[in-house]
């Protein structure tokens, strides 16, 4: 069955419409701070940090392509006036010491411009400033417990809810911070290593039993931002995501408020409490 020019033509017009869909629809989905089908990009950066990430990828991405497309270059030159029709006589040079200084000065230049950024860039994520806010963030098998040291010293476990959406990545009780405000992230793990991660704000870091690391992160737009944990931690690895909802102060206050009175009095809300409770009601 053959297809006339026009039908094709149309039939790639359609196709390439649905592809420039789902490239919008995946732009609106990264600004939620949620991943979105078919992306081929970071999601939009919400910190000051994941703007410098991006703008060091992007950067990155152009020498890359720079770079293969001059050794793609060098090889069809070679292959077109090097091969055994064009050359039957082969050259008998043995070396050329300017294209050999040339070959190791000008990768070592690259690979010092990129350099300098990328410490920049290590320097700026692990340089913790002065924070506005501590949370402790405890990975458990599986979900994630919250502690606000510096609001009143209340906890509280965030567990997967099915009923939410976005799907695997909507909890029971968010993670809540004020934007514009440095947040300090203090992780540990309670079983095993588990990994808190947020791409929207440029932080990943390992939960270590025994060990207390630190992040930070500075949100500069109010909304949800979802993460996931990011080292493997066993059967229900995939099924404790990271929620992290950035509100205004006058929010954050009125929401302290609220979780103080739910759970900071109230240590059977959390999930391990109440499972400790089941199994004494069994014995």
């Amino acid at each position: 069955m053959t297809m006339s020019m026009g039908q094709m033509g149309r039939r790639l017009l359609g196709l390439t419409l649905a592809g420039v869909a789902l490239v919008m629809s995946g732009a609106a989905s990264a600004e939620l701070g949620q991943p979105a089908p078919w992306e081929f990009r970071l999601q939009e950066a919400a910190t000051p940090v994941m703007e410098t990430i991006t703008s060091f990828h992007n950067g990155l991405l152009v020498v890359i392509t720079l770079i293969t497309l001059f050794v793609l270059a060098l090889l069809v030159y070679v292959m077109v006036k090097f091969n055994a029709r064009a050359n039957p006589v082969p050259s008998r040079t043995t070396h050329n010491t300017l294209i050999e200084v040339a070959w190791t000065l000008i990768p070592v230049l690259i690979l010092v411009g990129i350099a300098i950024p990328s410490f920049r860039l290590l320097f700026l994520e692990l340089d913790i400033p002065k924070a506005d806010l501590t949370v402790k963030a405890t990975g458990k098998q599986w979900y994630w417990s919250y502690a606000y040291p510096d609001n009143g010293k209340f906890e509280f476990d965030s567990l997967l809810a099915q009923d939410k959406q976005p799907r695997l990545l909507g909890v029971d009780n968010e993670m809540v911070v004020p934007v514009n405000k440095v947040v300090r992230v203090q992780t540990t793990g309670a079983d095993v290593i588990h990994s808190f991660a947020v791409p929207a704000f440029g932080i990943k870091i390992d939960a270590v039993p025994g060990r207390l690391n630190e992040t930070w992160f500075k949100a500069t737009k109010t909304g949800m931002f979802y993460g996931q944990c990011s080292e493997l931690c066993g059967k229900d690895h995939a099924y404790m995501p990271i929620a992290v909802r950035v509100v205004n102060d006058q929010e954050f206050a009125e929401w302290v408020e609220a979780a103080k009175k739910k759970f900071a009095s109230a240590p059977q809300n959390t999930f391990a409490s109440a499972e400790r409770a089941k199994g004494v009601e069994a014995q």
